[in-house]
């Protein structure tokens, strides 16, 4: 998600009688009580947001964010959503950042595609903790024709350090939303606990597009029902209109040092025939199964490349 930049910070001191800069929440009443005593607090209103379900509300999300950014070294911050239906595109969470929504207030996603990013390039995603029912982490980039006909790809992507949990989708996952490709991925040093997924490549005919150059190491996993997953199998499109012959490329992919301990299924891999997965390279796997886990560990097909040290 983009995070427009900002010379200001619009509805702050704006008008006759209105403060100027942040408050002070000095007791645990009001839009301060969720934030904790002393926590600098603003206003969405402040920066210009109107709560009627209409106004598009991204630039003043992405500008408070920015601006209460800069306490994070002085206690976090807190942002004020008050009652109401607040339209907004994407904008970027911060660290130490509390967003506190009263009662009755409901943050609203614009349906209009043009403020939404399904694709990105050089971002970095270091320490944090994800957890969620479906995927913690998802990394897209355009859906069938209109991805492949728009062809902005997401790639130079870093993952560090971070803890995922999914309830009922996958950890870390990968499309099935990639015709507009996916490539260059570097993760390491992850925790996956209590998820349904560890890892998952989702993809279809009719996709196109690619996932290739991804390189993934030094994960520990918990209590993980199925640990990988590579499917070209994903039968979701847009419309009626996609192409069966447009196959995605999945290529280079390589998993090595995975440590997971109670896992039902250790991995079910496969490609699609006519276009299988290729240079799939598993090295240094230790999966400790589940005492319900099946009895075969592992399911492939339309897959080639090479493992190494792999248990189960």
């Amino acid at each position: 998600m983009a995070m427009a930049p900002s010379a200001g910070c619009p509805g702050i001191g704006a008008g006759r009688g209105a403060r100027r800069g942040p408050r002070r929440i000095t007791a645990a009443a009001g839009p301060g009580a969720a934030g904790g005593r002393g926590r600098t607090a603003s206003t969405i209103t402040e920066f210009g947001a109107v709560g009627d379900g209409k106004t598009v509300n991204t630039v003043p999300f992405q500008n408070a964010v920015f601006y209460v950014r800069s306490f994070a070294d002085k206690g976090g911050a807190q942002l004020y959503v008050p009652k109401g239906r607040w339209l907004t595109g994407s904008f970027n969470l911060t660290s130490h950042l509390t967003l506190y929504l009263e009662k009755d207030a409901v943050i609203i996603g614009s349906k209009d595609s043009s403020q939404w990013r399904d694709r990105g390039t050089f971002a970095i995603l270091w320490r944090g903790t994800v957890s969620v029912s479906q995927d913690a982490i998802s990394l897209k980039s355009g859906w069938d024709k209109y991805g492949i006909s728009f062809g902005r790809p997401t790639s130079d992507i870093r993952i560090n350090r971070v803890d995922l949990r999914s309830s009922s989708g996958a950890a870390l996952a990968f499309g099935s939303e990639m015709s507009g490709g996916i490539s260059n991925v570097h993760v390491n040093h992850i925790r996956i606990h209590d998820s349904y997924k560890g890892i998952s490549l989702k993809t279809a005919r009719g996709r196109g597009g690619y996932i290739k150059e991804v390189a993934i190491s030094d994960v520990k996993m918990e209590n993980v029902h199925i640990g990988i997953e590579f499917t070209g199998n994903c039968s979701s499109h847009p419309d009626e209109s996609f192409d069966p012959s447009d196959l995605p490329v999945v290529n280079q992919i390589t998993m090595k040092k995975l440590v997971g301990t109670n896992i039902s299924f250790a991995g079910a891999l496969s490609g699609i025939d006519g276009s299988p997965f290729t240079a799939i390279c598993l090295s240094n796997l230790n999966f400790s199964m589940a005492a319900d886990s099946a009895s075969d560990s592992w399911s492939c097909a339309n897959i080639s490349g090479y493992s190494e040290t792999v248990s189960p």
